[in-house]
């Protein structure tokens, strides 16, 4: 009787686990589940014939209480078998196999040994409160080559401890690159040393910028010195290489110079002085294309090269401006004397003679996507960051891309209600958004798509202040990149996704890892009802526990439970939280709406903003939000080089008198105030006539907050067409460069 309970038992174990999809992140190719289990045991006999170097690691970052003894493999219940020499792209291939004797890996290197040590970590850690690891098979390896993470370490400073840390994050989830963002106008980070003032003066600033950065306001405090010795570097290297992630460099150039320049004024076009930058963004002075600034770019790679094994080195390649080239006797000789084109020719021809150095040495450079301006250099790579079409151009003429668009990859945009959230750059990037992102363009067929490397996240770090604050913005998105480079996320399925993030607390707690709770919080989304508009409220958990009220007071246990999306009938303040047994449990998130006549209408625009600044689309300047100027994030459209022209349909001919919108200006981040804006009515949706038109002096002198008497009007469609600032002009951050436009709610009454 005992025994046929006891294989009844063994049998309903098999099926709940066989109907469970594992917790795992990245979840693998292939899964197959057998009969039986795995008895976690408290001490765990490893065969004395595993690599060393790995398993050393996997048993120290088993923190389950497990004990572990040197087995012969014969008595062993970990062994592994290395298979014969890897297929190309099998490198990274392995087969765990778990039986309930016998857990048993298989890979042709030790990397393939390595990914799977990351698997079966997270087996024992899901699987130790039952003391069972269901029997299985799990064949398995990446979709991509690059799966990477970046860090700024310029803007702020992040000890050798804790990007060793940052490494140990990258590892856990089997990400293999980790972009090193060594050098740009805030700081120089590492240690050259032909070169002794890069560091002793270009590695320090006297204050840095704080809080919003349309505050304009900094701390009065030094900066720094702060960067890596070289043998700091070596010793980072060699931790990354333990744990088989690759280290890629990045020296910034042409432009983002200004903590160079500021050791070392003689490369630039100008004789300066100059100093490390205290404010973000993007600044004129860059390196001047002449033979001692290459001979010092040259020299510094020399060392980069010799410290760093990675095949390739990136050379930056972004936001240079061309201001002080236009300037300049030497460069407007130089684009004469070599038939270039322009300016753009001349960047062109600066990563050109950069990449032939680099080849010269057996290396590749790889850079952000602006290093197409002009040509892109022979053999170089691109690192697809404004979007996606810097990649297509690329694959398309037998380039590598890594693809890396803003939109979905920056790490450094609010990742949930920026009302509730720290201080970002902007933009709006939450968790299902990067999980839904394919690094593989539509527009690709077949043989241009193996030109695609595969993806990578950034994380800039001018609101960064220290490595807790590092930790909040990239767990948990680091695991939706995790599982989109492995190849298997599946955006159809996100809340299963969703709820393996959660599982993965857990083991978050335990590190003591400050991960952001954002899928927590109240997720509210406006959308279109009737006439007017509803505030659709969601959260991760049980959708019974949200409450809310109407009238601006904090909600309790005791206020509306959210059933259905709430009516907005007129402007209010709704406020919500989430409550789990009589208890709070997210934080409140507040949203204040102004209802006007074209709230809720039909919008449609001739251009569309920005991946980065697109949330909503078109509704959002007619959802009832006024956009907050000091978050980006969510509430606003931005648009590059691009006019707004809106068409509202009002449904009906309707009265009104006033128009009012709001535009921004930050010209530190190349956002500046529209240049004009006309107004246009019509009844047929053919023929509009204008009926208001203002220039850039009555914007400016509004500072962007646009209120217009247009006399009383009576029509069914509206038209606005508000006037991006175009290129802009020279003595400006991004001078040469498309201007931003931004636009939030476009009212009338």
């Amino acid at each position: 009787m005992i025994r046929i309970f006891l294989a009844f038992f063994v049998l309903l174990s098999n099926v709940i686990f066989s109907q469970n999809k594992l917790n795992l992140i990245p979840y693998p190719q292939n899964v197959a589940f057998n009969d039986g289990v795995f008895m976690i045991p408290d001490v765990l006999k490893l065969s004395n014939d595993l690599p060393q170097n790995e398993t050393e690691y996997f048993k120290k970052r088993m923190t389950s209480g497990l004990k572990f003894q040197s087995s012969k493999r014969a008595d062993a219940q970990l062994v592994y078998s290395q298979l014969p020499k890897a297929p190309a792209g099998k490198e990274e291939s392995y087969i765990l196999t778990v039986s309930p004797k016998q857990i048993h890996i298989q890979s042709y290197t030790q990397q393939g040994y390595f990914l799977a040590l990351q698997t079966l970590i997270q087996l024992f850690e899901e699987y130790k409160g039952a003391q069972k690891i269901p029997a299985l098979k799990i064949e398995d390896q990446p979709k991509f080559a690059w799966r990477g993470m970046h860090l700024d370490v310029c803007r702020h400073f992040f000890t050798v401890d804790e990007v060793k840390q940052y490494i140990d994050y990258l590892a856990m989830y089997k990400l293999n690159t980790f972009h090193w963002h060594l050098t740009d106008d805030q700081g120089w980070r590492i240690e050259i040393k032909k070169y002794p003032k890069l560091t002793q003066i270009g590695s320090k600033r006297k204050e840095s910028m704080i809080g919003a950065y349309v505050d304009n306001t900094f701390d009065g405090k030094p900066y720094g010195p702060y960067f890596y010795t070289q043998e700091q570097i070596r010793e980072v290297i060699q931790y990354a290489q333990d744990r088989h992630i690759t280290i890629v460099p990045e020296i910034e150039m042409p432009g983002h110079a200004l903590a160079a320049l500021s050791a070392y004024p003689e490369l630039a076009c100008t004789k300066g002085p100059f100093e490390a930058a205290t404010k973000w963004g993007v600044f004129d002075d860059v390196f001047c294309p002449k033979d001692e600034t290459f001979t010092f770019l040259e020299n510094v790679l020399d060392e980069v090269i010799r410290l760093f094994p990675s095949q390739y080195i990136h050379i930056g390649g972004d936001e240079c401006p061309k201001t002080r080239w236009k300037e300049c006797a030497h460069c407007q000789e130089l684009i004469r004397k070599n038939n270039l084109k322009d300016e753009h020719g001349l960047q062109s021809y600066f990563i050109q003679r950069i990449e032939k150095y680099v080849n010269s040495k057996g290396r590749k450079i790889i850079g952000w996507d602006e290093i197409l301006e002009g040509g892109l250099a022979p053999n170089a790579a691109v690192m697809s960051w404004t979007g996606v079409n810097g990649g297509i151009e690329a694959a398309k003429s037998k380039h590598f891309a890594v693809m890396t668009p803003g939109a979905y990859c920056y790490f450094d945009h609010y990742q949930g209600d920026p009302q509730s959230e720290p201080n970002a750059f902007g933009g709006f990037t939450p968790l299902d958004k990067v999980y839904s992102y394919n690094p593989v363009p539509a527009e690709l067929n077949a043989e241009q798509a193996k030109y695609i490397l595969g993806v990578q996240a950034n994380l800039w770090t001018e609101y960064i202040l220290d490595f807790k604050q590092v930790q909040y913005m990239i767990f948990p998105r680091l695991m939706a990149l995790s599982e989109v480079g492995w190849g298997t996320s599946d955006p159809k399925n996100y809340k299963e996704f969703e709820n393996r993030v959660i599982n993965q607390f857990k083991v978050l707690d335990k590190m003591k890892v400050n991960y952001a709770k954002s899928i927590y919080n109240i997720s509210g989304k406006v959308v279109p009802s009737g006439s007017g508009i509803a505030y659709e409220l969601s959260t991760s958990q049980n959708s019974d526990g949200i409450r809310y009220t109407l009238d601006g007071t904090v909600p309790t246990i005791d206020s509306k439970t959210y059933q259905n999306p709430v009516t907005i009938p007129g402007s209010l303040t709704i406020k919500s939280a989430y409550f789990e047994d009589g208890q709070l449990k997210s934080a409140v998130s507040t949203q204040q709406f102004i209802v006007s006549k074209s709230t809720g209408k039909s919008i449609s625009l001739e251009q569309q903003p920005s991946e980065n600044y697109s949330f909503g689309g078109a509704f959002t300047l007619v959802d009832g939000i006024i956009g907050n100027v000091k978050q980006l994030g969510k509430t606003w459209l931005g648009f590059q080089g691009k006019d707004v022209v809106a068409t509202i349909d009002l449904g009906q001919k309707t009265g009104f008198s006033e128009v009012y919108f709001n535009t921004l200006e930050n010209k530190g981040s190349w956002i500046h105030l529209a240049k004009s804006a006309q107004i246009f009515v019509s009844d047929d949706n053919k023929n509009f006539k204008m009926i208001k038109e203002i220039g850039k002096e009555e914007i400016s002198n509004a500072k962007g907050k646009i209120r217009l008497n247009v006399g009383s009007q009576n029509a069914r469609y509206f038209k606005i067409k508000i006037e991006n600032a175009g290129i802009i002009p020279a003595g400006n951050p991004g001078a040469d460069s498309k201007a931003w436009l931004f636009v939030d709610e476009i009212g009338i009454n």
